[in-house]
């Protein structure tokens, strides 16, 4: 094993005693720079990345948006996330988003296809999502598992927006060792917008295998294609920070977040937004 690899291991083992959230919250994989930078509280917020975040705010799409994600945590390759996802709204079914995520390296990896419905009804926005999942250790081989998501999103009065997210409801097994599972993540949340410049969001995160998390973020837009953000999680005790910038239908997204003891996260995504769908 080399002085990499080792180090790797070393620090994997540290997040799961430690931070255990860390590792085991990479089946529930949150996307996009902007929920970074807020801290990952983003359970109301609708648009692509809600395909991994709370599928609800896929069914507020107007057009047809495509992008990717990357995310390190610590500077190892080991802690490598990276997404894909594409969503398109249809006039009477809703939207459909397709996602595709890989968390790790060639020592110990998982990776994930999913597909997702989101139909908006008046002021509410409700959502599934089901993904594959293959979970892969060097030398134990692989196991694939199912998991179902469902959520919602709403407009409970003018600026001020609720939302709750069930991940992986049918506590999807990866191994009959120790009754292995993939995570099962229950979240709801608020998010209110005083004035059009600034958006505050909090929410709590509970995995059913560890105690509540408490998560918040702010946003504030310099000008209207700039924004600034921050946020962060109690439980991991994580401060993240980060901007966006949209330059006409391309949107680019930067975070970084530091977590005791265990170093810097980056956080980068880009996406596309294509003409009025359907």
């Amino acid at each position: 094993m080399d002085g990499i690899t080792l180090r790797t291991s070393i620090l994997f083992l540290i997040c799961q005693l430690s931070f255990p959230r860390i590792g085991a919250a990479q089946a529930d994989v949150p996307a996009g720079a902007r929920a970074a930078a807020m801290g990952n509280a983003s359970v109301t917020f609708p648009g692509l990345w809600a395909l991994q975040n709370n599928v609800a705010g896929i069914g507020q799409a107007k057009s047809p948006a495509a992008g990717a994600y990357a995310e390190n945590r610590f500077g190892l390759s080991g802690f490598n996330t990276v997404a894909f996802l594409g969503v398109y709204p249809f006039e009477k079914l809703g939207s459909v988003g397709l996602s595709m995520t890989r968390f790790g390296d060639e020592l110990f990896s998982r990776q994930s296809l999913g597909i997702g419905l989101g139909h908006q009804l008046g002021q509410f926005s409700l959502g599934a999502k089901a993904d594959v999942w293959q979970v892969s250790a060097q030398g134990l081989g692989s196991r694939k598992a199912f998991t179902f998501s469902v959520g919602v999103q709403a407009e409970v009065i003018p600026d001020l927006f609720f939302g709750a997210y069930a991940y992986n409801l049918n506590q999807a097994k990866v191994a009959t060792f120790e009754d292995e599972r993939l995570p099962t993540v229950m979240k709801a949340g608020l998010a209110y917008r005083p004035y059009q410049k600034l958006l505050l969001s909090a929410e709590t995160e509970k995995d059913i295998n560890y105690p509540a998390d408490l998560k918040a973020g702010i946003e504030y837009k310099i000008v209207e294609k700039f924004a600034l953000r921050t946020g962060f999680s109690a439980q991991t005790s994580t401060t993240s920070f980060g901007a966006g910038f949209l330059a006409r239908h391309l949107q680019i997204d930067y975070a970084f977040g530091t977590t005791t003891l265990l170093g810097l996260s980056h956080h980068l995504s880009v996406s596309y937004q294509f003409k009025e769908g359907t």
